[in-house]
């Protein structure tokens, strides 16, 4: 495969990236899946690939993990391939084994020594210690994500690769793999994909945005949100606002407004100078009977379609 231009290198006294790609480009019978994606997987992170369906997520962790070739391009990964777990969207196991059964039997299968505290520690870190002597065939599909991740940590990753964790569980496991996912860092570097974007900007500390298989963007979450997101404005009005939205919709340095529940607007402008000196006199043109103004926090939500159009 040809190698394109090399992605930046890490700062002095940093420890080289554990994933990095050059150039990479997949394409299925004529149809472009990914093109010219240099990601860099910072050595530690909780970095999360996030867009939408189709954008090529699956296609790019499942070439980093060796189940796809690429079309072009290069992958140099830090570690070896028996360092490296990945975690399916919906992991599956034979139903008659106990949870216990399928953390040992994974362990084996990488080839480490049979260790009974290792098999408890994983089911103790993924909250399933409970269910250790189940038979995983009455797992609901929260447990068996989470029994996923068991089956991956007592490999002792360095690398740690989920694609979709938490896509379709209910707010209560998305909420258990999320935490799980937080609990990781500091133990191994994970790379997760999804297309939840409030997950990501809960859990991770670096992003990459893919669309249509090109990377848009990456680097830490603090630099994306900080200087990405067009200037936003929430305000706290008494019911009706509908003639309150049409006067700020009209207004020339207004961008977008959206209703945030029954008495919210989030106001994306066009500068902050400009809606400090205009807002408040077109609400009180407007009739509206205001609560509150304050600046709007930035979420990724609103930096991804920024990005993306």
């Amino acid at each position: 495969m040809t190698a394109a231009a090399s992605p930046p290198a890490p700062a002095a006294g940093a420890a080289p990236p554990i994933v990095t790609t050059r150039g990479l480009g997949k394409v299925y019978a004529g149809v472009t899946a990914l093109a010219d994606v240099d990601l860099v997987v910072p050595r530690g992170a909780v970095y999360g690939l996030v867009g939408p369906n189709g954008a090529g997520k699956t296609t790019l962790l499942s070439i980093l993990v060796g189940l796809r070739q690429a079309t072009s391009g290069s992958v140099d990964l830090a570690v070896g391939p028996e360092r490296v777990a990945l975690v399916p969207d919906t992991p599956s196991f034979e139903p008659w084994l106990t949870a216990r059964e399928v953390v040992a039997l994974a362990r084996s299968l990488v080839g480490l020594a049979p260790s009974a505290e290792a098999v408890s520690s994983a089911l103790r870190l993924t909250r399933l210690a409970d269910a250790a002597d189940r038979a995983c065939g009455g797992f609901s599909r929260g447990m068996l994500q989470r029994l996923g991740l068991a089956a991956a940590m007592v490999g002792e990753p360095t690398l740690l690769v989920l694609d979709e964790p938490a896509a379709a569980l209910d707010p209560a496991g998305r909420r258990d793999v999320l935490d799980l996912v937080a609990d990781l860092r500091g133990r191994t570097t994970v790379l997760f994909s999804s297309h939840i974007l409030a997950d990501v900007q809960q859990v991770c500390d670096t992003i990459g945005i893919l669309r249509g298989g090109r990377l848009l963007f990456q680097g830490p979450t603090r630099d994306l949100l900080a200087g990405k997101a067009a200037p936003a404005f929430t305000v706290r009005l008494r019911q009706p606002l509908d003639g309150v939205v049409a006067a700020l919709e009209a207004a020339p340095w207004v961008h977008v407004v959206e209703r945030d529940g029954l008495d919210r607007l989030r106001v994306t402008v066009a500068s902050v100078d400009l809606a400090e000196s205009e807002l408040v006199r077109t609400l009180a043109d407007a009739g509206a009977r205001v609560v509150g103004i304050a600046p709007a926090e930035v979420d990724l939500e609103h930096v991804f379609l920024e990005l993306t159009g």
